[in-house]
């Protein structure tokens, strides 16, 4: 996606002086000044639990930022009112929270049974039609031009609804995180999905994306095996790492290898040959269309050797070997520490968060508890030093602006995708890379875009989903609207109907054209998937300055600064601030400028959103 720069926000930006400092720079000058609410030095590193009087307005909003979205003020009050051990318990232990507002995915209704099993490829899809007479549902024509033309649009069609199926399931799950009163269960899941990452593209069935991801709500905090074991029958990750080549005498490695390099042990605990023989125990299990099979003739009963055992092992045993080295433990548990509360750790200190997820069988969330009441959680090396990620930024954004649901302007999922992440479409089987990655000089311009296209709507935008980024699509569809016949059309014929002869031989004798059969299977999709709501952001800052009693511009910046940022701008930078609204005003006085405040508290809180300061939770 192509997205303008907007010069008026770094035009603002450097006239303040907020831009003096290179992106990374000004990050780390933020992350090293004193934050309200941190924890002393000392705390680092200790698991041991806050108490009552450690708790604060300040600690509450940290963890709220962490276990989940971030939040109002309002939300974090009623936290902060709370015991920490109270507070914590509501968000892990959410099982009891009613969440009953939230609405099933409605489905479009795009998935026909004669799709079923899907071919790996076009070519595929066309070979089995000549061969039997039918694929995909779809009947050859006895005679005539183009017979398996239809056929080779259902293809098309297949690829393009599931894929935009995927991306209305993108909005149905981040309005879940939005809207959720379990912000925990949404964020577990989404780490789930960057650890288990499997990406729509290749998987080609938004209805398994939605499986895994159900698999994640049902055992995101219960117990790691039952995840495993989830995650290795789950069609989905096995469309996704080829378990249909994985049969008895010809082993497929790639489960083998990402189960212990990526999802348990990390790279350097197992050989070659535990990979080998690890495949065998895998073998033979396989989906048909979203239910999990074993085929017992594909399958290696033969004795195996890994990780020291010898056995008979299949899928499931396996799992227990690998859950049976302390190294695993060490591994998720560090994993989780990473993501909840900073990249920095210590040997020492994930050997012992090791122990806690061992001491518990595995269950995760006693382990989310101790995170989330140590006092190492609210240190001063945890405070304000994680890189919110595409999805967080995004998500947090609209719930501090009070918003229950995602706006469909700026498009949710081209905003993410700009940003470098995409929910069902992580990069690689190894998910996204976290921290630091997220940041670059362009990135955090676009971040900035993205706070402009919320805060200042872009009236030209286009909506993704029922325009075809392919300009060769485009350009077919242009050609027919003419008046062109197909072969025209997808050859570079003439409007005015010549063509050259060899377009005209192919045109008599060819069985398919590829090229209509992608512009018609997108046609066909958008006919069928629903178009997702393009409303934009219901704003109201002047309604929120008036409803807390604000009248200077000192007093609007403070309350922009606590509700929107969990570490401060320098006071030369809040001051400034408060010198651009009052110059945009016209006075200090919030009441003299009420009938005109609502684009200058947009603008102020765009250059807010437009620091490096916001993009740290």
């Amino acid at each position: 996606m192509t997205r303008r720069v907007k010069w008026g926000c770094l035009a603002a930006l450097g006239a303040l002086g907020l831009a003096a400092l290179t992106p990374h720079a000004r990050g780390l000058a933020a992350a090293e000044r004193t934050v309200r609410g941190a924890g002393p030095a000392a705390w680092a590193e200790d698991l041991s639990p806050i108490g009552p009087d450690d708790w604060s307005y300040d600690r509450a909003a940290h963890l709220l930022e962490r276990a989940g979205f971030g939040g109002t003020p309002e939300e974090i009050e009623r936290l902060a009112g709370m015991t920490p051990d109270a507070a914590v318990r509501r968000l892990v232990d959410y099982g009891t929270v009613d969440n009953g507002h939230l609405a099933p995915f409605e489905h479009s209704g795009v998935h026909d049974a004669g799709l079923e099993p899907f071919p790996p490829s076009r070519p595929a899809a066309t070979d089995l039609a000549r061969k039997t007479g039918e694929a995909l549902g779809v009947k050859v024509k006895p005679q005539g031009n183009r017979r398996l033309q239809p056929v080779a649009d259902k293809f098309f069609y297949w690829l393009r609804a599931s894929r935009l199926e995927t991306n209305r399931a993108a909005y149905w799950w981040a309005n879940r995180m939005l809207a959720t009163n379990r912000p925990l269960e949404e964020k577990m899941a989404l780490f789930w999905h960057g650890h288990f990452a499997t990406n729509e593209d290749k998987v080609r069935d938004y209805r398994k994306m939605l499986l895994q991801l159900d698999l994640f709500y049902r055992h995101g905090t219960g117990n790691f095996r039952d995840l495993l074991i989830g995650v290795a029958r789950d069609p989905a990750m096995l469309a996704f790492l080829d378990a249909g080549v994985n049969v008895k005498g010809a082993p497929n490695e790639n489960f083998a290898r990402e189960i212990m390099e990526l999802f348990t042990m990390g790279v350097g605990n197992y050989s070659e040959a535990d990979i080998r023989e690890a495949a065998r125990a895998f073998t033979g299990w396989n989906f048909v269309d979203l239910t999990f099979v074993v085929n017992r003739e594909q399958h290696d009963d033969g004795e195996k050797t890994v990780l020291g055992h010898t056995g008979r092992f299949d899928g499931v045993d396996m799992i227990d070997i690998i859950l049976e080295r302390p190294v695993t433990a060490d591994f998720i548990a560090g994993k989780i520490y990473r993501y909840f509360v900073r990249q920095e750790l210590p040997p020492g200190l994930r050997a012992r968060l090791g122990g806690v997820l061992r001491d518990n069988r595995y269950a995760i969330a006693p382990l989310l508890r101790t995170l989330f009441l140590s006092k190492d959680f609210y240190s001063r090396a945890s405070w304000g030093t994680r890189i919110k990620s595409p999805v967080e930024l995004a998500v947090s954004t609209y719930r501090k602006l009070g918003l229950r649901e995602i706006p469909g302007v700026p498009d949710f999922n081209e905003v993410t995708s700009s940003l470098g992440q995409q929910l069902f479409r992580p990069p690689t089987v190894a998910g996204w890379a976290q921290g630091r990655s997220w940041i670059t000089p362009g990135l955090l311009l676009e971040r900035g875009n993205f706070a402009r296209d919320v805060l200042f709507p872009d009236i030209a935008f286009i909506p993704p989903d029922r325009y075809p980024s392919d300009e060769r699509i485009r350009e077919v569809s242009d050609k027919i609207a003419q008046g062109l016949d197909i072969t025209s059309a997808t050859m570079g014929g003439r409007a005015d109907g010549e063509m050259a002869m060899s377009n005209k031989m192919a045109d008599r004798d060819e069985d398919f054209n590829t090229r209509y059969a992608s512009f018609r299977g997108w046609q066909m999709a958008i006919e069928r998937v629903k178009p997702i709501p393009r409303h934009t952001a219901q704003l109201a800052l002047t309604a929120i300055v008036r409803s807390e009693g604000l009248q200077t511009t000192a007093q609007v910046v403070d309350y922009f600064l606590m509700r929107f940022l969990r570490v401060p701008l320098a006071p030369d930078d809040r001051q400034r601030l408060i010198d651009f609204l009052g110059a945009e005003l016209g006075t200090d006085r919030v009441e003299v400028a009420e009938t005109y405040l609502e684009e200058p508290l947009r603008v102020l809180l765009h250059l807010i959103m437009s620091t490096p300061e916001y993009e740290l939770g």
